[in-house]
């Protein structure tokens, strides 16, 4: 039999091995490149950053040199404020005399990407409270761990919980810039900073520092494609970090929107420290059951889950996304999740990365923990709040409506009982979404009972709250559920779906009527194993519980005792756990170093 020449198979391994060398060459040579062109747009917002502090000082104290200095400097100026738009008064105009003067304020720049930082979403408002803590950081409130925490006078991180004094000097010389496809206008950042007062009732400390890149050029790149979406999304990402790299590159780069392929274009590339709030895995494995399963939902289409081969090519396609979206979350420095459930999930899929921490998302319980629970009596009205997504599954909940207004020959439909949807529309995709709803509802036979709230402000939704007695949350894998939590806090007895956050960490003690034996409104300050909710999944046990609620009455000692047992729970994810959290967290982990 014939055999080829070991000479040609040595010559063909050689020639192998050669090209891998010199693609490696080539990726090695790339990286490096770009990573010196980043280090050096990072350094030109530095000495912007220096020489506005100096200008800044000199105009405090009548100094006549401040023109001069500026205008030796105007190329670094040019190049580090490039397509920014600067907080007014945040880098150190406070400085009145030499021996406040601190030349490196602001110097120590965290770069947060959330394209959409102006929308009024639950993840906005994490963005807001996380940038909040920041600031308080930067004025030195760092919370102590468990009394363990204190300065290390001798500069370094002794670990045990030890602040060293490089984490103090990067906190005093902190400053934030936020990427977003918003378009730039002369007074954005006092609206949108109105805004967030308005609808989250944050305020950002005046002492930090906030630039915002504004990337509506490309926001092209975040348009949603038909086929492929993962890898059409994640590419787009990855291009619109590049662009925002590229006009203001910081120290630490901060997703806080789940695009983990931009870890690779802010570690890889650019040479910043990464760190990540996840509030859903853009994978997960419970994705991946549905496919094997061949079950139909909004991200499984019936065309799909009824062909094997389709189904088997989708199959291949989402594990290797998830074998990709492993690796790309690995480069996190420090990764945050808002629940058990997304923690589950991270840690099985980034099997290289570190420790994973839960840091429940901020919900102003403050505001709505003092709404009165009996008195007067709640009406018998369901609320829902939720942003007008597919995932969200509203139709779920007019479909469960229809069927408890159906219950015990319309019993519930005597008693005038009524369902108000809150949420907000972000474009023609949502509001098309809820004309499909007022149609099922129309359909249904239950238009008349069932009211739409869009897009309005806080005091609206807490006055509803304030009139409810039953909230409901529909969607299945919930990543958190900030919504739940509200309507708990606010003394609504909440139904929500039996998966994800609500099952795993906010109504762990669901209630089953069949079994429920409450004497008092009292026990659920008395004891630790009074219901704080319910679970449920298909329409029946949805209008079941229910109808369960509102036939007990507002003032029964079984719903009262409900009522106070989801209020104490829900202090568990209040603003100032969120806080102590993020804070904790942040100046523990390697981004301060």
């Amino acid at each position: 039999a014939s055999h080829r020449h070991p000479t040609m198979d040595s010559l063909n391994l050689q020639l192998t091995y050669a090209a891998l060398s010199a693609f490696l060459l080539t990726f090695i040579l790339i990286v490096t490149q770009c990573r010196h062109t980043f280090q050096q747009i990072r350094e030109a917002f530095v000495l912007y950053q220096r020489q506005c502090n100096v200008d800044a000082a000199a105009s405090s104290n009548g100094s006549s040199s401040a023109d001069g200095s500026s205008n030796n400097n105007n190329s670094n100026k040019k190049r580090g404020s490039k397509g920014l738009n600067q907080k007014k008064g945040s880098t150190t105009a406070a400085a009145t005399t030499n021996e406040e003067f601190n030349q490196d304020e602001g110097t120590f720049t965290i770069g947060i990407f959330h394209p959409n930082c102006s929308s009024g979403g639950g993840g906005e408002r994490v963005l807001w409270k996380a940038i909040e803590a920041l600031g308080e950081m930067k004025e030195g409130k760092i919370p102590t761990r468990r009394g363990k925490m204190r300065r290390d006078d001798s500069g370094g991180s002794n670990g045990g919980g030890v602040i060293g004094e490089d984490r103090l000097r990067n906190c005093r010389n902190l400053s934030v810039v936020v990427y977003t496809v918003d378009e730039p206008s002369v007074n954005y950042q006092r609206d949108l900073l109105k805004h967030v007062c308005d609808r989250f009732a944050i305020t950002i400390p005046s002492s930090l520092s906030i630039n915002f890149v504004h990337l509506h050029e490309e926001k092209y790149l975040l348009n949603k494609s038909k086929r492929l979406t993962m890898v059409a999304e994640s590419l787009g990402t990855m291009q619109l970090a590049w662009h925002a790299l590229n006009k203001v590159t910081p120290h630490v780069f901060i997703d806080t929107t789940g695009c983990a392929f931009t870890f690779f274009v802010a570690k890889v590339l650019a040479g910043c420290k990464v760190g990540t709030y996840i509030h859903y895995p853009t994978i997960s494995t419970d994705m991946l059951s549905l496919v094997w399963e061949r079950r139909p939902t909004y991200n499984n289409t019936s065309r799909i889950a009824t062909n094997p081969i389709v189904t088997y090519v989708k199959l291949i396609y989402y594990t290797i996304f998830a074998v990709c979206y492993g690796l790309v979350g690995s480069l996190a420095d420090l990764t945050m999740v808002n629940s058990t459930w997304t923690k589950g999930h991270i840690q099985y899929l980034w099997r290289l990365a570190g420790r994973v921490h839960v840091v429940f998302p901020p919900v102003d319980t403050k505001s709505v923990k003092e709404l009165p629970i009996s008195n007067p009596p709640r009406e018998n009205l369901i609320v829902s709040i939720g942003q007008f997504r597919p995932e969200k599954d509203h139709s779920l909940q007019l479909k469960a409506f229809a069927s408890l207004l159906e219950m015990y020959d319309g019993a519930m439909e005597q008693s005038n009982v009524k369902l108000v949807l809150i949420g907000s529309c972000r474009g023609e995709d949502d509001q098309q979404r809820v004309d499909q709803l007022q149609k099922l509802a129309r359909e249904l036979g239950v238009q008349d009972s069932v009211e739409f709230v869009l897009n309005q402000p806080y005091p609206v939704l807490r006055d509803y709250l304030r009139r409810a007695s039953v909230g409901i949350h529909t969607m299945w894998n919930e990543h958190f559920g900030i919504g739940v939590v509200e309507m708990m806090a606010a003394g609504l007895v909440t139904v929500a779906h039996d998966s994800g956050g609500p099952k795993s960490d906010i109504i762990v003690r669901p209630c089953d009527f069949k079994s429920v034996n409450l004497t008092s409104a009292t026990t659920a300050t008395t004891g630790s194993n009074s219901p704080t909710g319910c679970l449920a999944s298909t329409v029946e046990e949805y209008a079941t519980a229910m109808y369960e609620i509102l036939k007990r009455g507002a003032l029964s000692e079984e719903t009262l005792a409900i009522r106070e047992s989801g209020r104490i729970a829900a202090e568990r994810f209040s603003d100032d756990v969120f806080m102590s959290s993020f804070k904790e967290t942040m100046i523990s982990s390697t981004l301060f170093k």
